[in-house]
């Protein structure tokens, strides 16, 4: 039976200059950190510069890596810290693209499903998963990095703490405050579009009506 080599035992491989160790860095963690770097960026084309930004970051400062975290940790505020400053640079673009955010399950419904009342119901399931995206990238950056981190990769307190420098009560009291800004929000679009909702799409509607409750 093979053990996995730990990330710390590939840490201290890469800074005595052992390049493979660098590479199974990379295989293991690309994934997470292309989906954070989405998650914050919301756009593709940023997302793999920031991608490629990160690991040259982490190639070349990893002998200042002193392991006083996870080294997970220490690469996802690497890429946090990465992302957001693309974003300031980006900042008089206000405009994001949200296009993308309800990609997934546009693919998902469209299998095969032509008839009205399926494509009328994935309508509106891409503007709640429209309004949802727009309102988490309209919090501002501390509560959107925690939000992002804490209740959709699923870190636990204390791992997000560690990610941004904050105590656990830091992490809790931001997170709760992230979660209030979203509900007021999403309160804001429930009152425009729930009757319409209901009215077009009758039951189907209220599935969807249920799921952005449970969302807000």
């Amino acid at each position: 039976m093979t053990t996995q080599v730990t990330d710390t035992e590939l840490v201290a491989s890469f800074q005595d200059g052992d390049i493979k160790a660098f590479e199974e860095l990379v295989e293991r963690y690309v994934e997470k950190v292309h989906r954070l770097a989405w998650r914050i960026s919301r756009l593709p084309e940023d997302a793999e510069d920031i991608l490629q930004d990160v690991f040259i970051s982490v190639f070349t400062k990893i002998k200042d890596f002193q392991g006083r975290s996870a080294f997970s940790s220490w690469l996802y505020r690497i890429t946090a810290n990465t992302a957001f400053m693309n974003l300031r640079k980006r900042k008089k673009h206000s405009a994001i693209p949200l296009e993308e955010a309800a990609v997934s399950a546009q693919e998902d419904w469209s299998r095969k499903r032509s008839d009205t009342s399926d494509i009328a119901y994935l309508s509106s399931r891409h503007e709640l998963r429209a309004a949802l995206q727009n309102a988490i990238d309209s919090l501002p950056a501390e509560y959107k990095a925690i939000f992002i981190l804490r209740d959709m990769d699923g870190l636990s307190n204390g791992e997000v703490g560690d990610i941004l420098r904050l105590s656990v009560p830091a992490v809790k009291s931001r997170l709760h405050r992230s979660r209030l800004l979203l509900r007021k929000k999403l309160r804001r679009f429930n009152r425009d579009w729930t009757s319409k909702t209901y009215l077009s799409y009758g039951v189907r509607g209220q599935e969807v009506q249920d799921e952005f409750r449970q969302a807000a």
